[in-house]
């Protein structure tokens, strides 16, 4: 048995945020892949705006999930969905050998079956019993995928396991391969995978409470997917060209600024409408 308990009244339906945020996500991804693909590393910022498009979709994921009362669950629903993501993430990389065009659709169906499998755990098994769980573990799985494939992007301009794997230097006309200066062979997809997991967790977790807005808590996630962008910007100036990181490190600090200023104003805004709020009546005599 569980008990809804509403965070708030939504200005627009989870499935229309989900969509639109999925569409922002893909549409992204492949600008950022068909650049990789024709030489330009200069699109890898694209994998940003992947990321924020994701996270907008997974913090409405949460915020329904969540809505039945588990808000404890709030931080391990960001680790659970990364953790799934990165393992749907790698076996789609793995496809880039065909073509690089089927890793991200390719991320987002494995993810989808690994996050329906554990959320039919958790239901079934474990007897949470929670409505919506089946559904909002496979959508957290394919955010944490999506998300994890966009930071990949901005950190080394491929989604290919070939080059996640291995960092290649011409020497003398002749391509030296280090593995453990790579992505993955130097740890950066753990630093990818914390970013995302906490930027998909916080803005949830930080805004709930009887004053949750929708707009508010979606800028905070917007904001938060603009800071991991910076991190990962900052960390692609091992692995891209110095023009591609410049222009992902300005993208993400403007990001980052214009969303965090919306977002103090949205404060403000929700700050100010509490000043005579009388938020617990006096108990009569």
């Amino acid at each position: 048995m569980s008990v809804k308990v509403e965070a708030s009244h939504d200005g627009i339906p989870h499935n229309k945020v989900m969509a639109m945020g999925l569409i922002l996500a893909l549409v992204s991804l492949y600008i950022a892949v068909a650049g990789a693909f024709a030489g330009y590393d200069y699109l890898a910022f694209f994998g940003g705006i992947a990321a924020v498009g994701a996270l907008i979709w997974g913090n409405s994921t949460i915020k329904k999930l969540c809505s039945y009362g588990i808000g404890t669950g709030v931080p391990s629903a960001g680790m659970l969905a990364f953790g799934s993501g990165v393992i749907a993430m790698l076996f789609a990389a793995k496809l880039a050998v065909i073509s690089p065009f089927l890793v991200p659709i390719a991320g987002l169906v494995i993810a989808l079956i690994v996050g329906l499998v554990l959320g039919w755990i958790s239901n079934s098994v474990l007897n949470m019993k929670i409505p919506v769980m089946t559904r909002s573990i496979a959508e957290l799985a394919a955010v944490g995928s999506v998300a994890l494939m966009g930071l990949t992007v901005v950190a080394t301009g491929h989604v290919s396991f070939s080059e996640i794997t291995a960092f290649n230097i011409d020497i003398l006309g002749i391509t030296v391969s280090f593995y453990d200066v790579s992505y993955i062979g130097a740890g950066i997809i753990a630093v990818s995978f914390m970013l995302g997991a906490i930027a998909l967790q916080h803005p949830f977790n930080a805004c709930l409470g009887p004053g949750e807005k929708q707009d508010r808590t979606n800028m905070l996630a917007i904001e938060c997917g603009f800071l991991s962008m910076i991190v990962m910007a900052v960390i692609s100036f091992a692995f891209v060209s110095l023009v591609a990181a410049w222009i992902s490190l300005v993208i993400g600090l403007i990001g980052w600024f214009v969303s965090y200023k919306k977002y103090f104003a949205l404060s403000k805004r929700d700050a100010a409408a509490w000043l005579d709020a009388k938020p617990f009546s006096d108990a009569e005599e």
